[in-house]
């Protein structure tokens, strides 16, 4: 098998398997034994073996054929489980592909198994009662982030060269910070559906992937495209009008690492011949975004909770979910039809805001992550929900806004610590300028190279 074939990224992994360098088969086991060894990042669950080593002796042709992949547990696809994070989905497997399956499953990948989320991927933090927490390889202390925050790992610690992840607020990108992954969200419906169903709380998520290279996240967005699209790749870039700010939509300054970050990324910026403008303050409110977000997020959980009582024979209970969601439930009854319909409209108001001030700039540039970096149990769905809310809203005090604006954003590594911890910065676009994101993250990858930088474990993950 060729040398340290783990830390190449998917296309090459692709190339070597069309070269006869190395076998799709040896690919896939090598991803197994990886994953085996690595058992205590606790990043994989569900893994069927038989099955992917069987898919990696039929091999086929699409761009990614034989490259080994992970997908996150919110993704139904056929044959894997699809827990949710949640002791109420621990044996559901389901039998039917959705669209965006059917991509992963054309593009040539071969699926390992799932990557651990939060419960329900309410909360950037994978901390579960189902499957106990996630591990990051730069750190024990450190949170790997969430809800993606298995798959990060994943790729963090070279099990799989990217792998399957979705953002309905800050749920690709925050964890691909943590870890000093690339992480892009896609435009609103940029990507072929990947529920069987359609809610409010599914419209504010993209489906994408946390990669380790520009061009592994730009195929694979081409690949899940939700209409027929070429692959973004590098070429010129003209010089662009960045809005750069610190604060976040609540109004509160970020970290100082997430500070000195942009101010990093703005001299790489301005080097490379593109024009920065200081921002004050977003035309946008955190405390409406976080209403609303939260209140779509309770009345998907109230959806699941009736679904399911047929189901169980009996009403939800408290010991059915963390308590994190429990609480939620809760919250969300107490309130009144009008108080929903206020959160909704209010949350569709930001997003028509937050596009309007991205209008006034070709790209945006902030950082990834609203508060300091979070240790274990900053997120633990055991905590207080009033704690857990605010604790959020920290967090994602930068990201949950691009949702409900339906705007690209991408999260990119391009400042360490001295302590050698990655911290990864946002640049955001409007609505549609996906490739344009995509150049430029092409271009600051060949200005400050990220894919070199691996963490480093007892027993040695690089």
């Amino acid at each position: 098998m060729t040398a340290e074939w783990w830390t190449l990224d998917a296309t090459a992994q692709a190339d070597l398997v069309r070269s006869g360098g190395i076998s799709a088969v040896e690919l896939v086991q090598g991803a197994l034994d990886r994953i085996d060894a690595n058992a205590s990042l606790n990043a994989v669950v569900g893994i069927d073996a038989e099955r992917a080593l069987a898919r990696a002796r039929a091999v086929g042709t699409g761009p990614f054929a034989g490259v080994p992949f992970l997908t996150k547990d919110l993704l139904p696809q056929p044959g894997l489980r699809a827990a949710m994070g949640s002791r109420l989905f621990a044996g559901y497997v389901p039998t039917d592909p959705v669209p965006y399956t059917r991509c992963i499953d054309e593009a040539g990948l071969v699926t390992l198994g799932k990557t651990t989320s939060s419960e329900l991927g309410l909360l950037g933090s994978t901390e579960t009662a189902l499957d106990g927490t996630t591990h990051n390889p730069w750190g024990p202390s450190w949170s790997a982030g969430g809800s993606s925050g298995g798959a990060a790992t994943a790729v963090a610690a070279g099990l799989v060269p990217f792998a399957h992840a979705s953002d309905g607020g800050g749920s690709i990108r925050i964890p691909a910070a943590l870890a000093g992954l690339f992480g892009f969200k896609p435009s609103a419906r940029a990507t072929a559906p990947a529920t069987p169903y359609e809610n409010p709380f599914v419209a504010l998520t993209s489906e994408h992937c946390i990669s380790r290279s520009v061009r592994d996240s730009a195929a694979f967005l081409a690949a899940t495209s939700a209409s027929p699209s070429d692959r973004v790749d590098p070429g010129p870039v003209r010089p662009l009008r960045i809005g750069v700010y610190t604060t976040t939509a609540f109004g509160e300054p970020a970290a100082a690492e997430s500070c000195e970050a942009v101010e990093h990324a703005v001299r790489v910026c301005e080097a490379l011949g593109h024009h920065v403008e200081r921002v004050d303050r977003l035309p946008v409110s955190g405390e409406a975004v976080s209403r609303g977000f939260f209140t779509m997020a309770g009345g998907a959980v109230g959806a699941v909770r009736d679904m399911l009582a047929p189901v169980l024979g009996r009403p939800l209970a408290p010991g059915d979910v963390e308590p994190f969601t429990w609480a939620l439930l809760a919250w969300f009854d107490g309130l009144s039809e009008e108080q929903r319909a206020l959160a909704f409209a209010g949350l569709q108001e930001q997003g028509a805001a937050m596009r309007g001030f991205l209008e006034r700039y070709d790209v945006t540039l902030c950082p990834t992550i609203g508060c300091a970096r979070p240790e274990i149990g900053f997120l633990s769905p055991e905590l207080p929900f009033d704690v857990a809310l605010r604790r959020t809203e920290q967090l994602a005090g930068f990201t949950a806004v691009h949702n409900p604006a339906g705007a690209p954003s991408m999260s990119v590594p391009l400042h360490w610590t001295e302590a050698g911890l990655p911290v990864g910065v946002l640049f955001s676009a409007s609505p549609g300028a996906d490739a344009q994101l995509l150049r430029l993250a092409y271009q600051l990858e060949e200005a400050v190279p990220w894919s070199d930088r691996w963490a480093r474990r007892p027993g040695g993950v690089a």
